[in-house]
């Protein structure tokens, strides 16, 4: 059995690789592993927003199945997770770094499960052990905070002498200008360098955490290393603050047609406040240079890690994944962060180098196969030599695909999932909370984005129209397209998603089961069943004793 290193990025758009395109940010250790493995074109999240999308890769089900649609929506008590499924089969499940996962407390509690016992914290990290936990963003505001600033990271930063109650936001994502804070949260700071020395930064802190974590455990395990960067706060130590200007900045991938005539949906995003930000050319500008440079940082520390297992030995034992739960739009379609369902928010990158030699006939190719963020679950599954929980996970095993096999039934579509209903856009577009969710099904050429609210669909043929600027929602020559797209979509909405507590074994086994148990409904003659069946309602009467008189002439005639 092999170990897998579940490398995940938050934040990290496809095509800022080098193996995936762009043409100024070098990557040679992503490109390494592309080298060795399959590189995925075609990968898809099931929710463009952190928190669901992760709990999808987590448990291999979609948003709707889990219910955590959003960030820091808790996941409900007892769904089941890649940890458990992997335990199960023989396989320990590591977390360090981020999950984004909120745990069910009010689900505990009602169950009587303490939170400091091992189910209580394998609850409460996403059915992971944790090695070191952190979810990347400690802000202070004037409510309360956002994070932990006693987490792992912080309590690094504390520990190497970095003063105050949070580092991570006074030193890892904040410069200093002329003696003051110039905080990373502020898009004009984004070219200055964090002030912190480079190896206190998060991503080499977390790469050592890995490295500590390799050498100090024997397999099999699945170690999920995940990274909190590039997302933002965009801010990065020297010397990467100034490795990217202007001129490494690709082409916008937007167009003034997309502001005719919008779909209310795409319009609201493209008002609210973040967009407005990253319309601004110089804001712009700023934050793009520090996200390469930390895509950068990201590629040379996957780098340390790689050379680590490579001089251990360990890389012929070891099944490297690497991908990102979503990409950033940066300013593409008029948009920032994530949210919708753009190539460039809900597309990922996904690179699998598997060490056996069954593998050596796929090393360095390309699959364009439409897959899901879900598949790694099941993948993970059969990497551990279990059998998939058809009945529980809703992704498909990608070894096929990883050994150059594409299953004549592979999936028609994708699709993926957005409930915005805690956002300020559900209270512009004055909807109620079930309304404000969106749906995008996607077939490898036509893309459709379905809003629950009730507003036309965006359309997109990504064929003629790769960059996605020409909605052709109200089209009428796309009706039968529009159509078939509704289809999928309804053929999705109608499959079986909570049947989790009986597998595939446990409905054959009890397929038949009352009538051998002597449950026999509507049977007109004794002899249209097999004696075995009927042996114990046939034969010679029972005989009755009765003490009193009355009772025997009563039941047993006279």
């Amino acid at each position: 059995m092999k170990n897998i290193l579940f490398i995940m990025y938050d934040q990290l758009r496809f095509d800022y690789l080098s193996c995936y395109g762009h043409k100024h940010l070098h990557t040679p250790n992503f490109d390494r592993v592309a080298a060795r493995g399959v590189r995925f074109t075609n990968a898809y999240v099931q929710s463009p927003v952190c928190g669901s999308s992760r709990m999808s890769t987590y448990t291999g089900r979609y948003s709707s199945s889990h219910g955590a649609g959003w960030n820091k929506f808790p996941l409900r008590i007892g769904e089941i997770t890649l940890g458990d499924h992997l335990r199960e089969n023989g396989m320990e499940c590591w977390l360090l770094g981020k999950t984004h996962m909120v745990a069910d407390e009010e689900g505990m509690a009602r169950l009587g499960i303490d939170k400091n016992s091992v189910i209580g914290v394998r609850q409460a990290e996403c059915g992971f052990d944790p090695w070191a936990r952190d979810d990347g963003l400690h802000g202070n505001g004037v409510t309360d905070n956002y994070g932990d600033n006693d987490g792992a990271y912080n309590c690094y930063l504390k520990g190497k002498g970095y003063d105050g109650e949070n580092p991570w936001t006074d030193y890892a994502n904040g410069s200093v200008e002329n003696g003051k804070m110039a905080s990373g949260w502020f898009l004009e700071n984004a070219n200055k360098p964090a002030n912190i020395k480079e190896e206190d930064s998060e991503t080499p802190w977390l790469t050592r955490e890995a490295i500590k974590f390799i050498d100090e455990n024997e397999g099999p395990w699945c170690a999920h290393v995940s990274y909190i960067k590039p997302h933002w706060p965009y801010i990065v130590p020297a010397p990467y603050h100034e490795m990217y200007g202007p001129e490494h900045i690709q082409s916008l991938i937007r167009d003034d047609s997309e502001r005719d005539n919008p779909n209310p949906v795409f319009e609201a995003f493209f008002n609210n406040k973040i967009a407005k930000t990253f319309q601004n050319d110089e804001a712009r500008r700023q934050a793009l240079g520090a996200y390469m440079g930390l895509i950068k940082q990201c590629d040379d520390q996957l780098g340390v890690l790689l050379d680590h297992l490579e001089a251990t030995g360990k890389d012929k034992d070891t099944v490297i994944v690497l991908t990102s739960d979503h990409g950033d739009y940066l300013g593409d379609h008029w948009l920032g962060e994530k949210d919708l369902f753009h190539q460039v928010s809900v597309k990922v990158p996904l690179i699998i180098s598997h060490p056996d030699s069954a593998f050596d006939g796929t090393r360095g190719t390309v699959c364009d196969e439409l897959v899901e963020q879900i598949d790694l679950a099941p993948t993970f599954v059969e990497i551990a030599e279990g059998e998939i929980p058809i009945h529980i996970m809703e992704g498909r095993s990608l070894m096929p695909l990883l050994l150059g096999e594409v299953p004549a039934n592979w999936r028609q579509f994708v699709i993926s999932e957005y409930d915005y209903s805690i956002t300020p856009m559900r209270y512009s577009l004055e909807l109620e909370s079930w309304d404000a969710r969106l749906f995008m099904v996607f077939d490898g050429r036509y893309k459709l984005m379905h809003s629950a609210g009730g507003h036309r669909p965006m359309l997109f043929d990504l064929q003629e129209d790769p960059n996605e600027f020409n909605d052709l929602g109200e089209s009428l020559d796309h009706s039968e397209v529009i159509d078939l797209l509704y289809q999928y979509l309804n053929q999705w909405s109608l499959r079986m998603s909570q049947r989790v507590t009986m597998s595939e074994a446990d409905i054959k086994k009890e397929t038949g089961k009352p009538v051998k148990q002597g449950i026999l409904v509507a049977v007109h003659h004794e002899s249209d069943l097999p004696p075995e069946i009927t042996a114990k309602y046939t034969g010679p009467a029972r005989q009755i004793h009765f003490e009193r008189e009355e009772d025997r002439i009563r039941y047993g005639g006279k």
